[in-house]
Order: C-alpha cells, then sequence, then structure tokens
C-alpha cells in the first residue's frame, strides 16, 4: 500500500507514532498527482511549498500536542486565495491573479501544520455541475462504467476536489458547496463531502458566487475523516460578517456510532416523477440500515420542495451578477486590449465578454434580469418569499422532533463528459434537485457513498441535520457509511 492511499485518520496517528513522515506522506502525493494529469484535477502544483511545510510539520510532530491535520498533504479548491498562488476561480478574468493575502480557511489549515500540494480544479466561478465550464479544461472522474472508456464527470463545481480524494492524489480536499457542489461531487466519486452550517466556515478569501448561499466544507474519504477536517476549518472569523460566533464542538468525538431512537425523517416530495430504479432502491437500503442501526424513521413532508429549483435559480444568479460585477478589468485580472477610440464602456464590455465563459453570462445575464427595476418583485422578492416558506418547513420538521432527514444525493450515476453539451440548461440544474434546499435554508447536508449502480459507479446518499449539529449528523453518517460497507475504488487507468 502506498502512503497516499491512507485515509487522514490513519495518517494522522501513523505520522503521530513516528512510523512515516509528513515528507513521504507528501511526496507519495506529489508523485500520485505526476502521474495523474490525465484527470485534469491539480491546475497549479506547488511541489516546493508542499515540502516546506512538510519538513515544518514533521519539526512539530516531534512535539506531543500537533493538531491532527498537522503533516496532512491537503488538495485546495482553486476558489480559495492562496498568498502568491494562482487563484483564478477557473475563469480567464483572473488569469494571473496572485492575491497577498491567504482565506481565512487556508490560513487556519496551515496553522494547524497542513501541507498544501496545489489548487484543484472547478467549474469557473463555481458555476456548474460537470466541471465543463473550467478556463484550465474538464476535470475527470476517475470512476469508468463497466466495459467503457468513455470520460465521466466527476460533478461539480468541486469536480478536481472529487477527482483528486478519489484517486488518491490527496488525502482531502476543501470544497465549497452554493447548491450541491460538495455533495453531489463527493456522491458521483464515492467519497465523503459535508456543506456545513451556513456561517460555520468563513467565506472570507473565498471568491464569491452567492453570498448568501456559498458555504466551505472538506471531501475526504471518510466521514471520520471528514470529521477531523471540518475541525480545523471551522470556526468564528471577525473579518467575516456572515460568520457564527458559535463554538465548535469536537466532532471527532460525536462519532458513537450508536443512533438508537434518534427520528430519521424520509420526506414524500423527494420521491420525484422518473427518479430511476436505482436511486429508489438505494434510498430503500439505505432507509432499511438506519432502522436495523436502532432509528426511528419517520415520514415527514417538505412541501415547498417543489418551488426550491427555480427560487435557486432566481437568488443564486442575481447575487451572482452583483458579486461578479468587480471583474472589470481596472484592478486585476484579465483586461482586453483596446481599439483606438474605445472607452471605459467598451473596455468592461470586451474585457468581460473575453474573460467570462458561456454559463457565467448566462447566469450574470439572468442575475441582472431578475434585478431591474421592472422585474424585481415578480422575480427575486418572490423567490426570496419561497425561500423563507422552505426555511420554515424543516424548521417545523426539525421542531417535532426529527433528527435528521435521508435523501437521494443525486438523480444519478455520474453522466458522460459532453452528454449534456446539447441539453437545455434546466436539464443541467436538475442535478441540484435534492441539494439545493439545504443550502437555502441555511442547513448542514453530508453525502455518503451507499452502493454502486449496474454500471459500477457510485452512488451516494445524502442527510441533512439541524442547523448546527453537525456533529450529530456527522454520526448518522457514520453509522450509515458503516452499515454501507462501501470499499470500492476506481481501477486505475490514468
Amino acid at each position: 500500500m502506498t502512503l497516499n492511499t491512507l485515509t487522514i485518520a490513519e495518517a494522522r496517528d501513523a505520522l503521530r507514532k513516528r512510523e512515516i513522515t509528513s515528507v513521504d506522506l507528501t511526496m507519495s502525493c506529489l508523485t500520485a498527482i505526476d502521474a495523474a494529469d490525465g484527470l485534469g484535477a491539480f491546475v497549479h502544483k506547488t511541489p516546493e511549498i508542499a515540502l516546506e511545510q512538510a519538513r515544518a510539520a514533521d519539526a512539530r510532530l516531534a512535539a506531543p500536542e500537533a493538531p491532527a491535520l498537522c503533516g496532512i498533504p491537503l488538495g485546495i479548491k482553486d476558489l480559495f486565495c492562496t498568498k502568491g498562488v494562482p487563484s483564478q476561480a477557473a475563469s480567464n478574468i483572473l488569469r494571473g491573479f496572485k492575491p497577498e493575502y491567504e482565506s481565512t480557511v487556508t490560513t487556519r489549515l496551515f496553522d494547524a501544520g497542513a501541507v498544501m500540494l496545489g489548487k484543484l480544479n472547478m467549474d469557473e466561478f463555481a458555476m456548474g455541475s460537470s466541471n465543463e465550464t473550467s478556463c484550465y479544461g474538464n476535470a475527470v472522474n476517475p470512476w469508468r462504467r463497466q466495459g467503457s472508456n468513455v470520460a465521466l464527470t466527476p460533478g461539480g463545481s468541486s469536480g478536481g476536489s472529487a477527482s483528486a480524494v478519489a484517486a488518491d492524489l490527496c488525502l482531502g480536499a476543501t470544497g465549497t458547496d452554493t447548491g450541491g457542489s460538495i455533495r453531489q461531487p463527493a456522491a458521483f466519486t464515492g467519497i465523503t463531502g459535508i456543506k456545513p452550517t451556513y456561517g460555520r466556515v468563513s467565506r472570507w478569501g473565498i471568491v464569491a458566487f452567492a453570498s448568501s448561499l456559498d458555504q466551505a466544507g472538506p471531501m475526504t474519504k471518510s466521514v471520520r475523516d471528514a470529521a477531523i477536517f471540518l475541525q480545523a476549518m471551522a470556526g468564528h472569523d471577525p473579518k467575516d460578517s456572515t460568520s457564527a460566533d458559535i463554538a465548535v464542538p469536537d466532532f471527532e468525538a460525536a462519532l458513537t456510532g450508536d443512533i438508537r431512537g434518534k427520528v430519521i425523517g424520509i420526506p414524500r416530495e423527494y420521491r420525484m416523477d422518473g427518479m430511476p430504479a436505482e436511486i429508489e432502491a438505494l434510498w430503500t437500503r439505505g432507509i432499511e440500515m438506519m432502522r436495523d442501526a436502532g432509528a426511528v424513521i419517520r415520514d415527514i413532508s417538505l412541501p415547498h420542495t417543489k418551488y426550491a429549483l427555480p427560487a435557486y435559480y432566481v437568488i443564486a444568479p442575481a447575487e451572482a451578477s452583483s458579486n461578479l460585477a468587480r471583474y472589470d478589468g481596472v484592478k486585476y485580472g484579465h483586461r482586453a486590449k483596446l481599439a483606438q477610440g474605445d472607452g471605459i464602456t467598451e473596455m468592461y464590455e470586451k474585457t468581460r465578454a473575453e474573460g467570462f465563459g458561456s454559463e457565467v453570462q448566462r447566469r450574470v445575464m439572468i442575475g441582472t434580469y431578475v434585478l431591474s427595476a421592472g422585474f424585481y418583485d415578480a422575480y427575486y422578492n418572490r423567490a426570496r418569499k419561497v425561500r423563507a416558506l422552505i426555511k420554515r418547513d424543516f424548521e417545523t420538521v426539525f421542531a417535532e422532533g426529527v433528527d435528521s432527514i435521508l435523501t437521494p444525493a443525486t438523480p444519478s450515476a455520474a453522466f458522460g463528459l459532453g452528454e449534456m453539451a446539447s441539453a437545455d440548461p434546466v436539464e443541467m440544474y436538475l442535478n441540484d434537485v435534492f441539494t439545493v434546499t439545504v443550502n437555502l435554508a441555511g442547513l448542514p447536508g453530508v453525502a455518503v457513498p451507499v452502493g454502486l449502480d449496474g454500471q459500477g459507479l457510485p452512488l451516494g446518499l445524502q442527510l441533512i441535520g439541524r442547523p448546527w449539529d453537525e456533529g450529530n449528523l456527522l454520526n448518522h453518517a457514520y453509522v450509515l457509511e458503516r452499515a454501507a460497507g462501501f470499499v470500492a475504488k476506481p481501477e486505475k487507468w490514468w
């Protein structure tokens, strides 16, 4: 077994026992990364930084009180600003941008002794469900259908993070989730991904897509790893006005494996027309696993779920059009070459036309439209009211004693790259059908791999928790993970 295949928990324990060094662990990952260019996961490799951090971690590990992530090699999504390292949000408009500051999340990780292997691919400005909108090109899923060489999507927008973790290029990776961008790729690649409660993890220094929905979280090989990783990421940040001043519990200690008497809600609205039989069967299997573990299964109703996608695709583009207005070619990033006589308006137009890809342009235009004078009340305000109703549905269910909610994570297994190219954009947006409600309500949600479909591809289930209750949510996910016993790995082709 090579060191890069270890989980965070296994590596932490081996590092503390001095059985391995962080330098050896890091070198194993760097070697795997160099052999995996065909996956398109890492877009900016930082071996010099990684080895410097690994050497520092080894010195720190000599002391008895080294943090859990000390010496652990991680990948960082390209949405996180990293000082002196390209941070482009996978967009041409930020080509050449190297921040002079560090995001709060990466600062916390580095303070904990974590090692940065490099920056990871993603959909441009986190807008996409398949990692096909990146200026770097596609990230590729390490999984293949049985008997097929068709390249599959790792999901989006955190596709590079998902691909890197699933292929053992790193022990864990940061992701961000605006409408499912941690949970959907985690399900597509057979790994664990948690979106924490909105405000649990600082957004400072993370390139914004939709400020009231974005939340960073970990993508890992196991639920225990997710708990360890989230512990290091979470906490109040005075630099972020949306960061909550709430104590961070010991998430790993919450993994007792005991959920006897806990109430698991099964929302009837998530039984969609045309849901694939394999997804339905997986969900039924997950319900039985939780029941066998001693949980009480309760049918629940979340009546406004059917309005979630339309509300999300009004609110998210509206916030994006506001956030992306700053990319104008004036202070940093790309600036278009101007013709004689061009003024500032032409500079804005040409820069944004060249810098933004088609999906970003589409969402900016939708957002600008729904915020315009004649349509603000008809679209944006109405979507905000629907969002409040969706949030109230969850509050009602939790007030009635439900501890967590079990749903599918995705409506299908990973699809082929390019297979949705001719589809209506709305078809692609349907990938988020089970995940967007969690962002609209600001709740924590976790995706756990539970089984394989008929073509040998991973399928995941999602658990949704009470606000600020990530500890219990992770424990429920831990029980599901152990019951499912998912140990499948992709066969190496890259």
